[in-house]
């Protein structure tokens, strides 16, 4: 294993801007809350967008804008992050370590939240060849936000789930709390659970990009007995419904509400960004004066979601809402890879 690389110059994330049709009373966040001085704007915004591909078939769509959460750590990274982030305050923990690989959204959202908090942020990078490289813009953000960059070898990496390589890392940076790759952990999905309790009495159907299958796993569990969650598969290998019971299981001793995964609309793996699909997120940012999209998940999530109204899967007169669980970090940036 190779040794950490750390920079400690501030970045200041950029803005979201716009204005939007805000949903009804959600969950407040506790006075007392560790975090309530970054001022996430909870509930986020529900914006209907007139799209014809749905409206012919008599189906409303309404965007769950995420990415509107916190300019730093937008869509579902605040989710996942926030109980984790709490506990690290509350127990009296310094230092918070994570796992990524290169282009990881969710080290950078560490990254940037250990910086807001005055946090310690310890980076588990996949790739030990990348310790002699000059940090890609992505890892540079890290590493500017305060973030201590190790990176391991690739069969290291695969121990990321191992209690005794979690020792291990302790050991070598001091007492810290380990969150999964992608931050999906129990504490992380009962979270995600307020995601669904903020669209009861909104829509008959909640869907979701997966990757690890959390937000998914929480949302679910939040919706109301007579709506219905669909995550959208962003990589293949048939094993996200599997991920998703064990999940819920941990979060909550076993199954919460009604779901499903679609994964017909991964596009050939993790990352794979077709031409079609490309032209496809740039013309609906266009259409609905949105900011770029994130293809790799909102923009495969939407491309299903036009598929299966044409296919008549959402019955006529039916809303269904697509969770924009983040946005484009920048249109020169390569993909994240750590499958979030």
């Amino acid at each position: 294993m190779h040794g950490p690389r750390d920079a400690r110059e501030p970045h200041e994330p950029r803005e979201a801007s716009g204005s939007y049709v805000a949903p009804g009373p959600g969950e407040a966040q506790a006075a007392r809350d560790p975090l309530a001085a970054l001022a996430p704007r909870l509930p986020s915004p529900l914006q209907e967008v007139a799209d014809e591909r749905f409206s012919r078939h008599g189906v409303r769509l309404l965007l769950k804008r995420d990415d509107l959460i916190h300019p730093a750590l937008p869509g579902n990274k605040w989710r996942k992050l926030a109980p984790n982030l709490r506990a690290v305050a509350e127990t009296g923990h310094r230092r918070l370590l994570t796992f990524g690989g290169a282009y990881s959204n969710h080290l950078r959202a560490t990254a940037a939240a250990g910086r807001l908090l005055g946090l310690r942020t310890v980076g588990v990078v996949r790739g030990e060849e990348l310790a002699d490289r000059p940090l890609n813009p992505s890892l540079a953000r890290c590493a500017r936000d305060g973030m201590l960059l190790h990176f391991v070898s690739r069969s290291d990496y695969r121990r990321r789930g191992e209690p005794a390589f979690h020792e291990a890392l302790r050991a070598r940076f001091g007492d810290c709390l380990v969150v999964p790759e992608g931050g999906s952990n129990a504490a992380a999905v009962r979270e995600c659970a307020l995601l669904g309790e903020e669209l009861r009495g909104h829509t008959d159907v909640a869907a979701v990009a997966c990757g690890t299958g959390g937000t998914l796993a929480g949302m679910a569990a939040g919706l109301s007995p007579g709506q219905r969650g669909i995550g959208v598969a962003v990589l293949k290998g048939g094993f996200l419904p599997g991920e998703v019971r064990g999940l819920q299981r941990e979060a909550f001793g076993g199954a919460r509400g009604r779901w499903q995964v679609e994964e017909r609309f991964h596009g050939g793996g993790y990352a794979k960004v077709s031409g079609r699909l490309a032209e496809f997120a740039a013309d609906f940012a266009e259409r609905h004066a949105l900011p770029p999209l994130d293809v790799v998940y909102v923009g495969k999530l939407l491309f299903a979601l036009v598929h299966l109204a044409a296919e008549g899967t959402f019955r006529e007169g039916s809303t269904v809402t697509a969770v924009v669980t983040g946005r484009a970090w920048s249109p020169d940036d390569a993909h994240d890879d750590d499958g979030e």
